[in-house]
């Protein structure tokens, strides 16, 4: 049976050019005939960034590859879009996976031959209007990550002192809960007269309450918890903040519907516990 001839790969992207990015440096490879030293590297400085790419400009490349490792690529594509190159960011893992040997070329190089000859795969990435709302997202998970750390503080404080707090309320950040607290970092001891805070919709009763508020009030517990208090309300504050630049953010975005078009949401009522 005679062999099939095998089909030569074809030159997809001539100018291409890849950077094996870096966090201190940035390998960069274009095609070898474009230059004496067609591999360069470059500090990760900004004025650095700006050489990098009028290099590349000088040496007619139109497409840049690279790989998305850790958060070292964003200033870099940043600026070489600015200079108006196509930028494919490349998964790490899945490179791995392209056939063929790596030999014992830099990865740079490596990168560069394989976009050269289409076979890199470029992750998704979203316009410029939600890569900053996507930013502030994800700066808000990390301040209600951090609120949620102060919640977990002011829980341990209070278990140390044995106020059960939480065994009489399903959540002690909820209205009754709050109140209670402040109440205690405010210097209020009576569990009778803490327990009176309650909402009327808790379903503990006072005295059940009063009970678990009975404790050993000890100073460096009382000095942890009025802390994590204090931190819980200056997150919070931030956050606030964070969705209001949110909402500004929203507000450039092009109506693509309008309120009518969506049922009413279901109004979320504020925990009393």
């Amino acid at each position: 049976m005679k062999k099939q001839a095998r089909t030569p790969l074809r030159n997809v992207n001539p100018n291409a050019a890849a950077i094996d990015i870096g966090s201190e440096k940035h390998y960069v490879a274009i095609p070898p005939d474009r230059d004496d030293a067609p591999v360069r590297s470059f500090g990760c400085l900004t004025p650095d960034l700006h050489q990098m790419a009028k290099w590349l400009k000088a040496n007619a490349i139109d497409t840049v590859a690279m790989e998305s490792t850790g958060v070292y690529w964003i200033p870099v594509a940043s600026v070489l879009e600015s200079y108006g190159f196509e930028v494919k960011l490349v998964d790490a893992r899945k490179v791995k996976n392209v056939p063929g040997r790596k030999t014992d070329v830099q990865d740079c190089q490596w990168l560069q031959e394989l976009h050269t000859f289409g076979l890199l795969s470029g992750a998704f990435r979203p316009d410029q209007q939600i890569q900053v709302l996507r930013s502030y997202w994800r700066h808000r998970g990390d301040l209600v990550s951090a609120s949620a750390t102060q919640i977990h503080l002011m829980q341990k404080a209070l278990e140390q002192m044995n106020i059960q707090l939480h065994k009489v309320l399903s959540d002690i950040t909820g209205m009754t809960g709050m109140k209670i607290i402040r109440a205690i970092v405010a210097g209020d001891r009576d569990p009778v007269a803490l327990a009176s805070l309650k909402h009327p919709l808790v379903k503990s009763s006072t005295d059940t309450i009063a009970k678990a508020l009975t404790g050993e009030y000890r100073q460096e517990h009382l000095f942890t918890l009025k802390q994590a208090l204090e931190l819980y309300d200056f997150y919070h504050a931030k956050i606030t903040e964070c969705d209001h630049q949110i909402e500004a953010h929203m507000r450039t975005f092009d109506r693509k519907a309008d309120a009518g078009d969506f049922p009413p949401k279901k109004g979320l009522g504020t925990s009393q516990n």
